[in-house]
Formats: structure tokens, C-alpha cells, sequence
């Protein structure tokens, strides 16, 4: 049996006022999360708000207990990696 794993994060980002600058910040991101962590990522909604953002990382494991703890540190390492993205709430769900 295997554990499918979501975090959904929303994000602000405080002075942007264009998508261009959007891009600017989520794209290191998404590429930084997909290489440290070997997680799926993608931007899901709010892709037309200049500063709000809200991003699905998915994983797959055997251990409910193992998907659950990557995707916290996905979330933690999100609210440390830049100072101009700001992780406004978060979910996790075990499927």
C-alpha cells in the first residue's frame, strides 16, 4: 500500500506589482523544492493576483508517517528560503 501526500501553500508576497515579478520569486522556489526534495510541484490558483500565490507539492511513499514529515519540512523550508515570499497558512492531507 502507498500514501499519497498534499501540502497546499499559500504565499504572499508583499510590494510585487506585476506577474513578471510574481515569476520572479515562485519559479526559484518551485525549481529549488523539486531539487531538494524530489516532490512534484505546481502552481494552483491565484496565478492572475500579483501578490498572493498558493502552490500544491505532492509526494508518494510506502510510510504515511515519512510523506507526512517531508511535506513539513517542504513548508518550513519554504518559510526560510526567501524574505520576500511570506507562507500565509498551509494544509497537509494523507490520501
Amino acid at each position: 500500500m502507498y500514501t499519497v501526500g498534499v501540502a497546499t501553500i499559500e504565499l504572499h508576497i508583499p510590494g510585487n506589482g506585476s506577474l513578471k515579478g510574481k515569476r520572479a520569486v515562485i519559479r526559484p522556489i518551485i525549481s529549488r523544492l523539486r531539487n531538494e526534495f524530489n516532490v512534484s510541484v505546481a502552481e494552483v490558483d491565484a496565478q492572475d493576483m500579483y501578490q498572493r500565490a498558493v502552490l500544491a507539492v505532492s509526494c508518494v511513499s510506502a510510510d504515511a508517517g515519512y510523506a507526512h514529515a517531508l511535506l513539513m519540512k517542504v513548508v518550513e523550508a519554504v518559510e526560510n528560503m526567501r524574505h520576500d515570499a511570506e507562507v500565509v497558512d498551509y494544509t497537509i492531507e494523507l490520501l
